[in-house]
């Protein structure tokens, strides 16, 4: 049985910057829920930093270009977070690598999760397209990763993968 690497948050744990969580309700979700495929992760936690915590962005890129130094995770106050992010990112990847997983769903928006957009660093609520940290280092090694809002298309990966 495939097993799914997935933000914590969308299990409804309370681990966002807000200390609010953002349950998934899908159907596909519940079901492979239910069948104990789920494995939680929350990097920025994993990574060090608390809950709550200030609000970060990616600021000069995106994941892969701070994955690469070329990029900053920084708060709203201008506090550079991006060893916390990181670390969170590589504790997810060895989360992965420890449980087998090929394929991941992750919080669409987070500097940390973005799957196809992050927010543009100005915390002006203006979003980019992108990846952030965690799905970049994810992708980079193989694992495909879908946004909370693709779990259909997720399905129908896991539907190759398994045949």
């Amino acid at each position: 049985m495939e097993r799914i690497l997935v933000s914590a948050c969308l299990l409804g744990r309370p681990v966002r910057y807000d200390g609010t969580g953002k349950r998934s309700n899908h159907r596909m979700f519940e079901r492979w829920r239910a069948e104990g495929r789920l494995v939680p992760v929350c990097p920025e936690v994993h990574g060090g930093l608390p809950v709550p915590r200030p609000p970060a962005e990616i600021r000069g890129g995106l994941g892969g270009d701070v994955l690469d130094g070329r990029a900053r995770v920084v708060t709203r106050g201008g506090e550079d977070v991006t060893t916390y992010f990181l670390e969170g990112a590589r504790q997810a990847l060895e989360q992965a690598r420890a449980n087998g997983v090929r394929m991941a769903i992750l919080k669409e928006s987070s500097p940390s999760c973005g799957v196809g957009r992050i927010y543009d660093g100005t915390f002006s609520g203006a979003a980019v397209p992108g990846e952030g940290v965690t799905t970049a280092l994810l992708e980079r090694h193989g694992i495909a990763v879908f946004a909370e809002d693709a779990i259909d298309a997720a399905a129908a990966h896991l539907a190759e993968l398994e045949a």
